[in-house]
């Protein structure tokens, strides 16, 4: 492997064109293999040269000194500044699988014990969020019902679980008020396909809801009424899109321009969650995704935003002609 290399589809200012020590010969005893053994075209192998060649030099930058030392956060850290820089769904999807074929050819030949992409999955075309609101804006929206009434208090209550906790609309409508732990600070909530889950209850939220318990949810109870946390004004279960009628109602009420649906306060926890600095697999855990790649996503659009933040704002960000 040669200096000669052209790194295709990289970035004007990517001057780098050779991997760095502890990747060089894993990647040239893999390209020898896909030419030699599986009969690649020669423009493919230099499409994985490249891609890997980019992979090494980014994996390197980021203290891993040679295969054995990448994780799953070092290769989705390399998928997000990627998307960041604005390569296609196909490009990244190219270059995934490069370093998937390398990653199996490695473990194949004894030379790698763990497969970091395993838990990667390939990027999808037009998948976009719904809108995140700031931290201000989600106050703005918390405080919105009045706590003088017992519905300002059931929705209160309502939105502050959902918010610090991550519920899908879905959830939050059916979870059971001997479901809440509010001396622990934990919920044990049924996701899709039934599955249990655990979920730590904040402390605003446990204020929220105790609030609600002593004097909101009484005033609600029926004779028909079920153990749900959340009741109607019939004593029935609250439902989704009553949920949804009162999110929109509160949004305007707090004077907010964003579009906010119920998802949208659970794109905010997660997106919140990231910004101060948590791991992405323990946000998993919370959503309740038995994927992590679609927990990342939420990691792209954050990186996306401080790029955003640091384009706009930071003095030398500018590139000057």
């Amino acid at each position: 492997m040669g200096s000669k290399t052209e790194v295709k589809g990289r970035k004007q200012g990517d001057a780098r064109l050779e991997p760095p020590a502890g990747y060089e010969s894993d990647i040239s005893a893999f390209l020898a293999w896909v030419q030699l053994e599986r009969g690649l075209s020669k423009n493919t192998v230099e499409s994985y040269e490249a891609d890997l060649i980019q992979c090494s030099c980014f994996l390197h930058e980021k203290g891993a000194a040679n295969w054995a030392d990448v994780s799953l956060e070092h290769v989705s850290s390399f998928i997000s500044s990627l998307t960041i820089d604005g390569y296609a769904v196909a490009s990244l999807s190219r270059k995934l699988s490069a370093l998937r074929m390398l990653v199996r050819f490695l473990i194949g030949e004894g030379r790698l014990r763990n497969d970091f992409t395993e838990l990667i999955t390939n990027p999808k075309k037009g998948r976009f969020l719904p809108h995140a609101l700031s931290i201000e804006e989600m106050e703005k929206f918390l405080t919105a019902p009045d706590l003088n009434t017992p519905l300002g208090k059931r929705d209160r209550a309502l939105f502050e679980l959902m918010y610090g906790s991550g519920l899908r609309v879905s959830e939050v409508s059916t979870v059971l008020v001997n479901s809440v732990n509010l001396e622990e600070g934990f919920a044990r909530i049924f996701g899709k396909g039934a599955k249990e889950r655990i979920v730590p209850v904040g402390g605003q939220a446990i204020h929220a809801i105790r609030n609600y318990l002593h004097g909101g949810r009484p005033e609600l109870v029926k004779d028909k009424s079920g153990g749900e946390l959340f009741l109607s004004k019939r004593g029935t279960p609250i439902s989704r899109k009553m949920i949804w009628v009162l999110v929109k109602e509160y949004a305007r009420r707090a004077g907010i321009e964003k579009n906010l649906t119920p998802h949208g306060l659970r794109h905010s926890f997660a997106t919140h969650l990231l910004m101060g600095g948590a791991d992405v697999r323990a946000v998993q855990e919370m959503l309740g995704h038995a994927d992590v790649g679609t927990t990342q996503i939420y990691t792209h659009v954050e990186m996306q935003r401080l790029q955003e933040e640091h384009t706009n704002f930071h003095p030398l960000a500018q590139n000057e002609e």
